[in-house]
């Protein structure tokens, strides 16, 4: 089967690092921000070592997951203060947001959102034994508010049926080219792949035309499935969401710091980390003003 996606330039990966997530705490990594101030530093420390996007959840007062697009629009507002950063916001949410909830995000105007494109069934955690609801009705629900933000969405792939789902918003029109999925593997919930390299393989071989990757391997295999995809010419994602370990026993000590490391192994490739106004021009995303401090 002919593989059709995109490929980055070959000297160019684009990093995403995923700072805070739904389930993750300080309880079991006391580096996980989970206030504004907290995840707008970790945001700029991260754009410093070569991240071109941040992926973003808001939570509270008390640290519970948000949707509240205030609480969004602080985060955004306190991280364009420093840096130009592309901003991602989910709309995944957490186990304790609605459906409606988990858009409010939207309405904060980030540059991209993730958009869950299947439904999982919670093995861990509180809600474990309840799903994690994405029914297609959801999905084009969900990709029709963000265009009506002009929010470019990264759908997230935890299996082969669910790219399906993308060519079928593909099929109706709702999608603009170039398309960015987010392909995941490692997941412990019931439903999403495990982190396996044969996995992977079938991934790229399904996607459509005109569509970038991002590679995300789910705790350990975070760093060595985020090299195999840049070797394949994908973008990688990494950040305390999905690892909160920097090597086997040992807790990584910021988001900024496994930045640091895959920017060192795409250095090690021959490639540079893209800057946010070169991912702009790649996604198809509009550029926005260079802060000068």
């Amino acid at each position: 089967m002919a593989i059709n996606y995109l490929k980055m330039p070959e000297n160019k990966v684009a990093i995403t690092v995923a700072l805070t997530g739904a389930m993750v705490t300080k309880k079991m990594n006391p580096s996980v921000p989970e206030q504004p101030e907290e995840i707008a530093k970790d945001a700029f420390d991260c754009y410093n070592e070569g991240a071109a996007v941040v992926h973003i959840h808001a939570r509270d007062k008390k640290n519970v997951n948000s949707g509240d697009p205030l609480i969004f629009k602080d985060i955004h507002d306190r991280i364009r203060k420093n840096c130009n950063v592309i901003l991602q916001d989910s709309t995944g949410g957490g186990a304790n947001l609605s459906v409606e909830q988990r858009t409010g995000c939207l309405e904060a105007y980030p540059e991209m959102a993730s958009l869950n494109m299947g439904t999982l069934v919670r093995t861990v955690g509180e809600a474990a034994g309840t799903a994690f609801m994405n029914t297609r009705d959801d999905i084009e629900g969900f990709v029709k508010r963000m265009n009506q933000f002009g929010v470019k969405p990264e759908m997230e792939i935890y299996n082969l049926a669910m790219i399906e789902e993308v060519q079928i918003l593909i099929q109706k029109g709702l999608l603009k080219p170039p398309y960015n999925v987010n392909l995941i593997l490692g997941m412990v919930y019931q439903g999403a792949l495990d982190a396996n390299y044969m996995f992977f393989n079938n991934y790229l071989q399904y996607l459509p035309d005109n569509c970038y990757f991002n590679t995300l391997g789910v705790g350990k295999m975070q760093t060595t499935l985020g090299v195999y995809g840049m070797i394949l010419g994908g973008n990688v994602r990494v950040g305390l969401e999905d690892n909160i370990y920097y090597k086997r026993g040992e807790l990584a000590s910021s988001n900024a710091q496994l930045v640091a490391r895959i920017v060192r192994m795409a250095r090690d490739l021959g490639k540079e980390p893209c800057t946010p106004a070169e991912a702009r021009e790649l996604f198809g995303l509009k550029p926005v003003p260079v802060v000068k401090k």
